[in-house]
Protein backbone atom coordinates (compact mmCIF):
# COMPACT_ATOMS: atom_id res chain seq x y z
CA UNK A 1 0.00 0.00 0.00
CA UNK A 2 2.84 2.14 0.96
CA UNK A 3 4.50 2.11 -2.18
CA UNK A 4 1.38 2.52 -4.55
CA UNK A 5 0.71 5.63 -2.50
CA UNK A 6 4.06 7.10 -3.16
CA UNK A 7 4.28 6.04 -7.00
CA UNK A 8 0.65 7.70 -7.19
CA UNK A 9 1.56 11.10 -4.73
CA UNK A 10 4.99 11.38 -7.35
CA UNK A 11 3.26 11.06 -10.52
CA UNK A 12 0.36 13.21 -9.18
CA UNK A 13 3.14 15.77 -8.47
CA UNK A 14 4.23 15.42 -12.09
CA UNK A 15 1.04 15.93 -13.68
CA UNK A 16 0.55 18.94 -11.54
CA UNK A 17 3.40 20.61 -12.77
CA UNK A 18 3.99 19.56 -16.30
CA UNK A 19 0.04 20.46 -16.45
CA UNK A 20 0.70 23.89 -15.21
CA UNK A 21 3.67 24.05 -17.57
CA UNK A 22 1.40 23.04 -20.07
CA UNK A 23 -1.43 26.29 -19.60
CA UNK A 24 1.50 28.54 -18.92
CA UNK A 25 2.39 27.69 -22.60
CA UNK A 26 -0.57 27.06 -24.51
CA UNK A 27 -1.69 30.45 -23.21
CA UNK A 28 1.08 32.30 -24.96
CA UNK A 29 0.77 30.46 -27.81
CA UNK A 30 -2.68 31.32 -27.76
CA UNK A 31 -1.75 35.31 -27.47
CA UNK A 32 0.85 34.89 -29.87
CA UNK A 33 -1.11 33.67 -32.62
CA UNK A 34 -4.01 36.12 -32.04
CA UNK A 35 -6.91 33.93 -30.27
CA UNK A 36 -9.66 35.41 -28.51
CA UNK A 37 -9.64 35.30 -24.51
CA UNK A 38 -13.11 33.02 -24.02
CA UNK A 39 -12.05 30.94 -26.76
CA UNK A 40 -8.20 30.67 -25.13
CA UNK A 41 -10.21 29.39 -22.27
CA UNK A 42 -13.16 27.08 -23.37
CA UNK A 43 -10.40 25.46 -25.50
CA UNK A 44 -7.06 26.09 -25.56
CA UNK A 45 -6.42 25.97 -22.11
CA UNK A 46 -9.07 23.41 -21.48
CA UNK A 47 -7.74 21.17 -23.73
CA UNK A 48 -3.82 21.61 -22.36
CA UNK A 49 -5.65 21.24 -18.64
CA UNK A 50 -7.67 17.90 -19.52
CA UNK A 51 -4.61 16.33 -20.86
CA UNK A 52 -3.80 14.88 -17.71
CA UNK A 53 -7.48 13.13 -17.49
CA UNK A 54 -7.22 11.96 -21.75
CA UNK A 55 -3.62 10.53 -20.91
CA UNK A 56 -4.44 8.99 -17.50
CA UNK A 57 -7.89 7.41 -18.75
CA UNK A 58 -6.27 5.82 -22.23
CA UNK A 59 -3.69 4.22 -19.74
CA UNK A 60 -6.60 2.97 -17.30
CA UNK A 61 -8.47 1.43 -20.46
CA UNK A 62 -5.20 0.21 -21.78
CA UNK A 63 -4.86 -2.06 -18.32
CA UNK A 64 -8.59 -2.86 -18.78
CA UNK A 65 -9.64 -0.58 -16.32
CA UNK A 66 -13.02 0.66 -17.77
CA UNK A 67 -14.63 1.68 -14.35
CA UNK A 68 -11.37 3.76 -13.27
CA UNK A 69 -11.29 5.86 -16.40
CA UNK A 70 -14.86 6.70 -16.58
CA UNK A 71 -14.80 7.85 -13.00
CA UNK A 72 -12.13 10.11 -13.46
CA UNK A 73 -13.52 12.12 -16.34
CA UNK A 74 -16.89 12.08 -14.63
CA UNK A 75 -15.74 13.27 -10.97
CA UNK A 76 -12.86 15.65 -13.00
CA UNK A 77 -16.18 17.51 -14.17
CA UNK A 78 -17.19 17.53 -10.44
CA UNK A 79 -14.45 18.60 -9.27
CA UNK A 80 -14.12 21.37 -11.52
CA UNK A 81 -17.06 22.86 -10.12
CA UNK A 82 -15.60 22.44 -6.99
CA UNK A 83 -12.58 24.38 -8.53
CA UNK A 84 -15.00 27.10 -9.53
CA UNK A 85 -16.64 27.40 -6.28
CA UNK A 86 -13.39 27.55 -4.04
CA UNK A 87 -12.06 30.15 -6.40
CA UNK A 88 -15.28 32.16 -5.74
CA UNK A 89 -15.14 31.59 -2.03
CA UNK A 90 -11.56 32.93 -1.86
CA UNK A 91 -12.05 35.88 -3.87
CA UNK A 92 -15.34 37.14 -2.66
CA UNK A 93 -14.27 40.65 -3.16
CA UNK A 94 -14.21 40.18 -6.90
CA UNK A 95 -17.65 37.97 -7.21
CA UNK A 96 -16.21 35.96 -9.73
CA UNK A 97 -19.44 34.75 -10.83
CA UNK A 98 -20.82 38.33 -12.04
CA UNK A 99 -17.71 38.88 -13.33
CA UNK A 100 -17.88 36.17 -15.92
CA UNK A 101 -18.86 36.65 -19.34
CA UNK A 102 -22.67 36.19 -20.06
CA UNK A 103 -21.29 34.27 -23.39
CA UNK A 104 -20.04 31.91 -20.71
CA UNK A 105 -23.63 30.30 -20.79
CA UNK A 106 -23.00 28.75 -24.49
CA UNK A 107 -19.80 26.86 -23.41
CA UNK A 108 -21.80 25.73 -20.32
CA UNK A 109 -24.67 24.44 -22.20
CA UNK A 110 -22.39 22.31 -24.33
CA UNK A 111 -20.76 20.69 -21.19
CA UNK A 112 -24.20 20.00 -19.25
CA UNK A 113 -25.62 18.60 -23.04
CA UNK A 114 -22.37 16.44 -23.32
CA UNK A 115 -22.52 15.49 -19.62
CA UNK A 116 -26.32 14.23 -20.31
CA UNK A 117 -25.69 12.67 -23.36
CA UNK A 118 -22.59 10.30 -21.87
CA UNK A 119 -24.90 9.55 -18.59
CA UNK A 120 -27.74 8.58 -21.16
CA UNK A 121 -25.08 5.94 -23.02
CA UNK A 122 -24.34 4.63 -19.63
CA UNK A 123 -27.75 4.22 -17.94
CA UNK A 124 -28.52 2.65 -21.59
CA UNK A 125 -25.99 -0.01 -21.25
CA UNK A 126 -26.74 -0.87 -25.17
CA UNK A 127 -23.83 -0.18 -27.70
CA UNK A 128 -22.32 -0.42 -30.83
CA UNK A 129 -18.76 -0.82 -31.52
CA UNK A 130 -17.90 0.00 -35.07
CA UNK A 131 -14.55 0.27 -36.33
CA UNK A 132 -13.19 -0.24 -32.84
CA UNK A 133 -15.20 2.86 -31.61
CA UNK A 134 -18.82 2.84 -29.80
CA UNK A 135 -21.17 4.79 -31.24
CA UNK A 136 -21.78 7.23 -27.96
CA UNK A 137 -18.35 8.10 -27.64
CA UNK A 138 -17.91 8.65 -31.56
CA UNK A 139 -21.14 11.34 -30.98
CA UNK A 140 -20.00 12.46 -28.09
CA UNK A 141 -16.75 13.70 -30.08
CA UNK A 142 -18.69 14.97 -33.24
CA UNK A 143 -21.03 16.79 -31.05
CA UNK A 144 -18.01 18.15 -29.15
CA UNK A 145 -16.64 19.77 -32.64
CA UNK A 146 -20.20 21.28 -33.65
CA UNK A 147 -20.81 22.73 -30.28
CA UNK A 148 -16.48 23.94 -30.54
CA UNK A 149 -17.65 25.68 -33.74
CA UNK A 150 -20.52 27.21 -32.44
CA UNK A 151 -17.84 28.97 -29.37
CA UNK A 152 -15.73 29.70 -32.39
CA UNK A 153 -18.01 31.78 -34.61
CA UNK A 154 -19.33 33.66 -31.00
CA UNK A 155 -15.62 34.68 -30.31
CA UNK A 156 -14.95 35.89 -34.25
CA UNK A 157 -18.06 37.91 -33.64
CA UNK A 158 -16.80 39.36 -30.35
CA UNK A 159 -13.31 40.06 -31.82
CA UNK A 160 -14.49 41.89 -34.65
CA UNK A 161 -16.90 44.08 -32.48
CA UNK A 162 -13.77 45.03 -30.54
CA UNK A 163 -11.39 45.72 -33.05
CA UNK A 164 -14.63 48.05 -34.87
CA UNK A 165 -14.24 49.81 -31.25
CA UNK A 166 -10.40 50.59 -31.55
CA UNK A 167 -11.26 52.03 -34.79
CA UNK A 168 -13.78 53.92 -33.67
CA UNK A 169 -11.71 55.11 -30.87
CA UNK A 170 -8.89 55.87 -32.73
CA UNK A 171 -6.77 53.63 -31.01
CA UNK A 172 -3.95 50.80 -32.69
CA UNK A 173 -2.79 47.84 -30.39
CA UNK A 174 1.16 47.13 -30.14
CA UNK A 175 2.19 44.63 -32.52
CA UNK A 176 5.44 43.05 -32.38
CA UNK A 177 8.04 42.66 -34.87
CA UNK A 178 7.74 39.00 -36.95
CA UNK A 179 10.73 37.80 -36.00
CA UNK A 180 10.14 38.47 -31.79
CA UNK A 181 6.67 36.81 -32.58
CA UNK A 182 8.35 33.81 -34.36
CA UNK A 183 11.22 33.06 -31.67
CA UNK A 184 8.73 33.69 -28.79
CA UNK A 185 5.92 31.48 -30.75
CA UNK A 186 8.87 28.68 -31.15
CA UNK A 187 9.96 28.39 -27.47
CA UNK A 188 6.01 28.44 -25.92
CA UNK A 189 5.63 25.26 -28.97
CA UNK A 190 8.83 23.49 -27.82
CA UNK A 191 8.06 24.01 -23.64
CA UNK A 192 4.57 23.24 -24.56
CA UNK A 193 5.94 19.71 -26.19
CA UNK A 194 8.07 19.31 -23.24
CA UNK A 195 5.23 19.85 -20.59
CA UNK A 196 3.43 17.26 -23.08
CA UNK A 197 6.07 14.45 -22.95
CA UNK A 198 5.22 14.95 -19.19
CA UNK A 199 2.18 13.92 -18.74
CA UNK A 200 2.71 10.95 -21.13
CA UNK A 201 5.61 9.89 -18.85
CA UNK A 202 3.41 10.34 -15.67
CA UNK A 203 -0.30 9.04 -16.88
CA UNK A 204 0.39 5.38 -16.61
CA UNK A 205 1.93 5.26 -13.12
CA UNK A 206 -1.08 7.44 -12.29
CA UNK A 207 -3.51 5.23 -13.52
CA UNK A 208 -1.53 2.07 -12.30
CA UNK A 209 -1.08 3.16 -8.51
CA UNK A 210 -4.86 4.27 -8.32
CA UNK A 211 -5.97 0.90 -9.44
CA UNK A 212 -3.55 -0.53 -6.40
CA UNK A 213 -4.92 1.48 -4.50
CA UNK A 214 -8.39 0.45 -4.50
CA UNK A 215 -7.53 -3.30 -5.13
CA UNK A 216 -5.64 -3.35 -1.74
CA UNK A 217 -7.93 -0.63 -0.05
CA UNK A 218 -11.04 -2.86 -1.11
CA UNK A 219 -12.40 0.36 -2.52
CA UNK A 220 -14.11 0.18 -5.56
CA UNK A 221 -12.32 1.54 -9.02
CA UNK A 222 -15.44 3.71 -9.66
CA UNK A 223 -15.26 5.71 -6.44
CA UNK A 224 -11.69 6.20 -6.83
CA UNK A 225 -11.44 7.06 -10.41
CA UNK A 226 -14.48 9.60 -9.18
CA UNK A 227 -12.84 11.42 -6.21
CA UNK A 228 -9.11 10.51 -5.87
CA UNK A 229 -7.94 10.04 -9.68
CA UNK A 230 -10.91 12.89 -10.17
CA UNK A 231 -9.62 15.59 -8.11
CA UNK A 232 -5.78 14.51 -9.11
CA UNK A 233 -6.16 15.02 -12.79
CA UNK A 234 -8.60 18.80 -11.90
CA UNK A 235 -5.56 20.21 -10.13
CA UNK A 236 -3.80 21.88 -13.12
CA UNK A 237 -7.23 23.55 -13.35
CA UNK A 238 -7.62 25.18 -10.17
CA UNK A 239 -4.05 26.09 -10.37
CA UNK A 240 -4.88 27.79 -14.25
CA UNK A 241 -8.12 29.22 -12.51
CA UNK A 242 -6.35 30.48 -9.55
CA UNK A 243 -3.71 32.37 -11.60
CA UNK A 244 -6.00 34.12 -13.83
CA UNK A 245 -8.07 34.92 -11.08
CA UNK A 246 -5.58 36.92 -9.32
CA UNK A 247 -4.31 38.39 -12.93
CA UNK A 248 -8.38 39.39 -13.31
CA UNK A 249 -8.92 37.47 -16.67
CA UNK A 250 -12.19 35.96 -14.89
CA UNK A 251 -13.37 34.89 -18.69
CA UNK A 252 -10.22 32.49 -18.45
CA UNK A 253 -10.88 30.77 -15.59
CA UNK A 254 -13.86 30.01 -15.72
CA UNK A 255 -14.40 29.08 -19.60
CA UNK A 256 -11.24 26.62 -18.33
CA UNK A 257 -13.45 25.02 -16.44
CA UNK A 258 -16.71 24.62 -18.59
CA UNK A 259 -14.43 24.05 -21.57
CA UNK A 260 -12.83 21.22 -19.51
CA UNK A 261 -16.08 19.41 -18.53
CA UNK A 262 -17.28 19.44 -22.24
CA UNK A 263 -13.44 18.26 -23.69
CA UNK A 264 -14.20 15.10 -20.85
CA UNK A 265 -16.84 14.10 -22.67
CA UNK A 266 -15.30 14.17 -25.76
CA UNK A 267 -12.48 12.40 -24.31
CA UNK A 268 -14.69 9.28 -24.20
CA UNK A 269 -13.85 8.55 -27.93
CA UNK A 270 -9.77 8.23 -27.14
CA UNK A 271 -10.47 6.10 -24.15
CA UNK A 272 -13.09 3.82 -26.40
CA UNK A 273 -10.27 3.64 -29.06
CA UNK A 274 -7.85 2.19 -26.15
CA UNK A 275 -10.49 -0.51 -24.50
CA UNK A 276 -10.37 -3.29 -26.88
CA UNK A 277 -12.97 -5.69 -24.97
CA UNK A 278 -16.31 -4.04 -26.85
CA UNK A 279 -17.94 -1.29 -26.33
CA UNK A 280 -17.10 1.21 -23.63
CA UNK A 281 -20.48 1.95 -22.31
CA UNK A 282 -21.33 -1.12 -21.95
CA UNK A 283 -18.97 -2.35 -19.55
CA UNK A 284 -18.64 0.77 -17.24
CA UNK A 285 -21.04 1.24 -13.85
CA UNK A 286 -24.68 2.50 -13.73
CA UNK A 287 -23.12 4.08 -10.49
CA UNK A 288 -21.08 6.33 -12.78
CA UNK A 289 -24.93 8.07 -14.40
CA UNK A 290 -25.01 9.37 -10.50
CA UNK A 291 -21.77 11.37 -11.09
CA UNK A 292 -22.72 12.26 -14.30
CA UNK A 293 -26.28 13.77 -13.44
CA UNK A 294 -24.73 15.21 -10.08
CA UNK A 295 -22.22 17.06 -12.15
CA UNK A 296 -24.99 18.20 -13.91
CA UNK A 297 -26.34 19.95 -10.89
CA UNK A 298 -23.29 21.62 -10.45
CA UNK A 299 -22.95 23.22 -13.33
CA UNK A 300 -26.86 23.97 -13.53
CA UNK A 301 -26.00 25.77 -9.89
CA UNK A 302 -23.06 27.68 -11.58
CA UNK A 303 -24.66 28.93 -14.68
CA UNK A 304 -27.50 30.34 -12.35
CA UNK A 305 -24.85 31.97 -10.06
CA UNK A 306 -23.14 33.37 -13.77
CA UNK A 307 -26.84 35.02 -15.10
CA UNK A 308 -28.01 35.74 -11.59
CA UNK A 309 -26.86 39.57 -11.66
CA UNK A 310 -28.54 41.65 -8.75
CA UNK A 311 -26.37 43.64 -6.67
CA UNK A 312 -26.98 41.90 -3.63
CA UNK A 313 -26.78 38.71 -2.41
CA UNK A 314 -27.91 36.47 0.04
CA UNK A 315 -26.21 33.26 1.40
CA UNK A 316 -27.86 30.45 1.09
CA UNK A 317 -31.16 31.69 -0.74
CA UNK A 318 -29.39 32.22 -4.07
CA UNK A 319 -26.77 30.04 -6.60
CA UNK A 320 -23.77 30.41 -5.02
CA UNK A 321 -20.69 29.14 -4.75
CA UNK A 322 -21.37 27.71 -0.83
CA UNK A 323 -24.19 25.90 -2.60
CA UNK A 324 -21.00 24.03 -5.09
CA UNK A 325 -19.17 22.91 -2.36
CA UNK A 326 -21.60 21.49 -0.48
CA UNK A 327 -22.89 19.57 -3.55
CA UNK A 328 -20.10 18.17 -4.42
CA UNK A 329 -19.26 16.63 -0.55
CA UNK A 330 -22.52 15.47 -0.58
CA UNK A 331 -22.66 13.98 -4.11
CA UNK A 332 -19.34 12.36 -2.74
CA UNK A 333 -20.86 10.52 0.23
CA UNK A 334 -23.34 9.21 -2.14
CA UNK A 335 -20.98 7.87 -4.50
CA UNK A 336 -19.37 5.87 -1.65
CA UNK A 337 -22.16 4.71 -0.13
Amino acid sequence: MLIAWSVFLASAAVIVYAGTKLSRYGDQIADLTGLGGLWIGVVLMAGATSLPEIFTDVSAALMNAPNLAAGDLFGSNMANMLILGIIDLMHRQKRIFQQAAFEHALSAGLALFLTAFAAFFVLLGLDVKHGGIGLGSMLLLMFYIFGMRLVFRQEVMKRRQREHELVVEGQTPEVPTRLDKRDALRRASMGFAAATLGLLVAAPFLAGSARMIAEQSDISTTFIGTSLVGITTSLPELVTATAAVRLGAFDLAVGNLFGSNAFNMAAFFFVDIAYRSGPLFNAISDAHAMAALWSILLMSIAVMGIIYRVEQRYLLIEPDSFLIILGYCLGMWLLFQ
